[in-house]
């Protein structure tokens, strides 16, 4: 279990910070990026709760925890030997990524099949949804180009991949299972 006596340690004022292993990195860097980004996305979850209620609620609290979870991992470079670790570290697994297939699909099954795109809206909680998935697939972005120069856990960028359609899905169960789902009329402003 994490402990946190104090708040600010003064160890970033130069504009660096410390990854999950202990190594030093610029705030700006990749690793850093995509974490933050996480935790972004999961700051508009915790915004996102404050409309829903009951089984929405709950799974939504849950993708919070694997949010954490996420960031532990990215947070954490992949190296052959770690020997000053006290723990090992955390990754996400294939079976986060397999639960959110299957809420995914529990949620698609009640929804007819759209014929247009869905613009962002509706209801509170469908918007809010819509902001979760913007910032998911831009987390999903930056963790995919880390991958490009340094080791990225497979499962995680898998995640994010299926967290954006969970909160597409989700948002249009928010608006009634799609009957109140704003649709984009192409050229209908012209």
């Amino acid at each position: 279990m994490v402990v946190l006596n104090r708040i600010y340690t003064r160890t970033g004022d130069k504009g660096d910070t410390a990854l999950g292993n202990g190594a030093r990195v610029a705030k700006h860097s990749a690793r850093v990026s995509a974490y933050g980004t996480v935790d972004e996305t999961n700051a508009t979850v915790g915004m996102a709760r404050l409309y829903a209620e009951g089984q929405m609620d709950a799974l939504l609290a849950m993708i919070q925890n694997d949010l954490f979870d996420l960031g532990a991992d990215l947070c954490r470079p992949e190296m052959e030997k770690d020997a000053t670790a006290e723990y090992p570290p955390l990754r996400l697994a294939e079976t986060q990524v397999d639960r959110l297939e299957a809420e995914i699909d529990a949620m698609n099954a009640a929804l007819a099949p759209l014929r247009s795109f869905v613009l962002p809206g509706g209801s509170a909680l469908a918007a809010h949804l819509h902001l979760c998935r913007t910032v998911s697939r831009r987390a999903e972005r930056l963790a995919v180009a880390l991958g490009e120069t340094e080791a990225v856990n497979p499962s995680a960028v898998k995640y994010l991949n299926r967290l954006s359609d969970w909160f597409f899905v989700a948002s249009r169960v928010a608006n009634d299972n799609g009957g109140a789902d704003v649709l984009w009329v192409p050229g209908a402003n012209r």
